[in-house]
């Protein structure tokens, strides 16, 4: 009986911690909508959020927000791939190559430090105002955060865990695959998770100059009509895409890092036998 009582504190206590996260989001929407309902706020500038929500229903009945979603996502999509996929061949090579990093780190850190929206205008007078201009533009924002890291967590490997590799004769392959990569892997996700931040800040910057689809162009079409409930609910869209990105990071983790899991839960249950 008190390892039935035991178990139900557990799954109760592992609940309501998974609730947490959305309990300050969701009073604030609460809060937003009462403040509405009684004219605390001018709905003119701030519409309720149930006004947004019948928005946004409109516009999906109409095919005008899917259609608009579905481009942002290529766009953010394609810019991951390309610039995060360039990020990490670079990380790799100048992490595992002394003579690629004394030939590469020094321009890629200087080119970092250039703002790759400050690059706007240089990109659009060589590529244009079309798909490939805002797709190379998600493209650079998303290279540095995973070269970097990449770069970071393949030098930072334990060295005694290089050197035990050694001692047991392992191949160079087999030494990177069985003790480097996975040593680095966690900053490599933590890479991804950055790159997919900095991904759609980037797109939004994108989308608002000079485009005539994606979620930012809806945003600056409705600034002109004065449409708040249209710019709020691009807001509110890019927010849950943002968390959508970030709830995929983290099962990434989960995923290729299991065993910090396994430690995760076993400290939980640890705490919550204590907590009793």
């Amino acid at each position: 009986m008190e390892n039935i009582e035991t178990n139900v504190n557990y799954h109760f206590s592992i609940k309501f911690k998974k609730s947490l996260p959305w309990l300050i989001p969701v009073f604030l929407v609460v809060f937003w909508q009462i403040a509405c309902n009684l004219l605390w706020v001018n709905e003119t500038l701030l519409p309720s959020p149930i006004d947004v929500v019948t928005n946004g229903i409109k516009l999906f009945k109409k095919g005008e927000l899917q259609e608009n979603m579905s481009i942002s996502l290529y766009r953010a999509t394609a810019g991951l791939l390309i610039g995060g996929g360039l990020g990490f061949v670079l990380g790799f090579i100048n992490g595992v190559s002394h003579t690629a990093r004394l030939l590469f780190d020094s321009t890629i850190q200087m080119l970092r430090n250039i703002p790759h929206l400050a690059l706007i205008p240089l990109i659009i007078l060589w590529l244009g105002i079309g798909e490939s201009a805002k797709i190379s533009l998600v493209a650079l924002g998303c290279l540095f955060p995973m070269y970097i890291n990449t770069y970071h967590g393949i030098t930072s490997v334990d060295p005694k865990l290089i050197e035990m590799g050694k001692s047991y004769e392992l191949s160079k392959k087999d030494l990177f695959i069985k003790v480097i990569f996975p040593g680095a892997l966690p900053t490599i996700l933590m890479g991804v998770r950055y790159a997919l931040g900095v991904m759609w800040t980037t797109l939004i910057v994108s989308e608002t100059i000079s485009a005539s689809s994606g979620i930012g162009y809806m945003s600056t079409n409705a600034e002109q009509f004065m449409d708040m409930k249209t710019i709020v609910l691009c807001i509110l869209i890019y927010a849950l895409l943002g968390k959508l990105s970030d709830f995929i990071a983290k099962n990434l983790e989960d995923i290729f890092l299991e065993w910090r899991t396994i430690e995760r839960r076993s400290a939980d249950a640890s705490e919550t036998s204590r907590d009793k």
